[in-house]
Formats: C-alpha cells, structure tokens, sequence
C-alpha cells in the first residue's frame, strides 16, 4: 500500500491513466495537473493548476514519459494549458522528493542539479525497456506493414543494434519469415546474434550489409544511416526508426532519394498506451513503495 505518500502527475497522455489509477487503488494521493479536459475522475485524485499544488508535502512528482522538451516544456494531451517545469517548482519539495519520467534530457538534467533531487529514469531500467519491447515490436510490425507492398516473409531486414529493444525486433521479424541480418559493435552482441540463428555484422559493414535491405529498422540512438548507407539501399527499401529523437538517421538525404524514412520513438505509448501504462504502474509501485519505506525508517 501506497498510504499516506503525496503525489504529483504532471502532464502526460493515456499511459498516465494507468499510473493514477494504479497509484490510487494502492492508498497514494495524487494532484493532477495538465488533465483539465479529461473527462473522468479518480477517487483519491485531484485535478489542479500548477499555482493549487502544495509542493511542500510532495513526495514524488511523476512527469511524461518524455520528461520535458528542451525548454522545460512540460506534453499535456488533456489539456491545452502550457506548463513549464522550473527549479522553482522542483526546489518547493521536501528534500527527499523524487521525481520520475520516462527519459531526461539537458535541461531536465540541469534543473535536477540545480534543485539537488533524486531523479529515476523509467526507461532505463532493464525490467521496463524490456517490456516496453513488446508494444514496440507490434508497433513496428504494424507500421512495416501499413508502408510496404509486399510480405515480410521472405523479405531482407536489416536490423541496426541488439540492445533490448534490437533483439525482441530481430527475433520477431525472424519467426514470421524474414531474412534477417543484425549489426552491432560489440563482440558478445554479435555472438548472441549468431546464437539467434540470425545473421550477423559488424557496424564498421554497415553500407555494403545493409544495402540489399528491403527493411531496415534502426534502434541506435546514434547517426547511423548516413548518406553513404542510405545510398546503398534499394529505392523501394522502407526505413523505420525506432530511436529517440532525433533518430539515427539522416532524413533529409532518404527523402531526397526517394526512400520512405519514418522516425517512431514511443510507440507503446500510441500503439498500447494501457498495456504501456501497466508496465509503468507496476515498476512505479515497486520504487514508490520503496521511497515510502526509507522515509519511515529515516523518520523512526
């Protein structure tokens, strides 16, 4: 049970629902802000702007999966108001506060530094990124299709890195009749892959590996598709990027070689936001409970 923990959820889309309601059921109060226009309500939940939050008994403050644009810039898909994250706002919470989100980026960083509170990046955790594969491969499967003119079965898939999300793409795509080829760096990922009965090379072969490829789906947050491979794949060739923004891959060049290049960060969150705010909930349960229980022992 999540009794007597205050909690904020700032903004966010329809994985956040899954969250409220999970961290309500357990016993946590939660202030909502950003989600003015959502129809329904929890109990235990409160809507609120920003002004209305007493930050001072604030135990944990839940941000988007994306965290904040680079301007601190806070997603609301349920309300049209802007909010703008600040030092101010993080540095009102009790100085065991911690706050929560997907990813981070420069400023998010910057302004946690500034305010000295701990910050969990849900993302990076193995137990959630693998989860998350799941959604993502579905995601992947149905844009591939939705894109191309012809089956995956028997088609040439080039899949770029064999991180969590790398391997459960390559070995779908490989169980449903692809020919799958994976390019990674490092020697134990390219055993693995060999392991996976798929084959495998080595990024440095990156343009002559690839260029066959009537998919190729990168996972490398990294300038990986350059001009150099890009002009080795087949006009016909579909590129999906499965990265965070900005991707891996050089769009503009794809689009001027008439390739059809497509950047799809978060694709649980639009493909199965439920099931992706599932995962979220119950890893959020676990860390939440955790905080809860170092409080009391600090406080006894």
């Amino acid at each position: 049970m999540l009794t007597g923990l205050n909690i904020a959820v700032i903004g966010g889309d329809a994985r956040q629902l899954e969250v409220i309601r999970k961290l309500t059921e357990l016993g946590a109060k939660i202030w909502m802000a950003g989600f003015d226009q959502l129809d329904h309500g929890f109990a235990g939940a409160a809507k609120a702007k920003m002004n209305e939050i007493d930050f001072s008994v604030i135990h944990a403050i839940i941000l988007p999966v994306p965290g904040t644009t680079i301007n601190g810039t806070i997603d609301t898909v349920f309300s049209n108001e802007e909010i703008i994250i600040s030092e101010e706002w993080l540095s009102k919470t009790p100085k065991n506060a911690v706050i929560y989100s997907g990813i981070s980026n420069a400023f998010l960083d910057q302004i946690l530094k500034s305010a000295n509170r701990k910050h969990v990046q849900l993302l990076e955790r193995d137990d959630v990124a693998i989860y998350n594969s799941i959604p993502t491969v579905e995601g992947t499967i149905m844009m591939v299709i939705q894109n191309t003119d012809f089956t995956i079965h028997g088609s040439n898939v080039s899949v770029l890195g064999l991180g969590r999300v790398g391997m459960s793409v390559a070995r779908t795509f490989a169980a449903l009749g692809a020919k799958v080829k994976v390019g990674a760096r490092k020697s134990s990922h390219l055993a693995r892959i060999e392991e996976m009965g798929l084959t495998s090379f080595h990024l440095d072969h990156i343009v002559k590996e690839a260029s066959g490829s009537d998919i190729c789906i990168n996972t490398i947050p990294h300038m990986i598709l350059t001009p150099a491979v890009l002009s080795e794949l087949p006009s016909h060739a579909l590129v999906i990027d499965l990265a965070s923004k900005p991707g891996g891959t050089d769009f503009k060049f794809a689009e001027k070689r008439g390739i059809k290049a497509m950047l799809a960060p978060g694709l649980p969150g639009i493909v199965a936001p439920k099931t992706a705010g599932q995962i979220l909930a119950n890893v959020l349960t676990q860390l939440l409970g955790e905080q809860l229980l170092e409080g009391k022992e600090s406080s006894s």
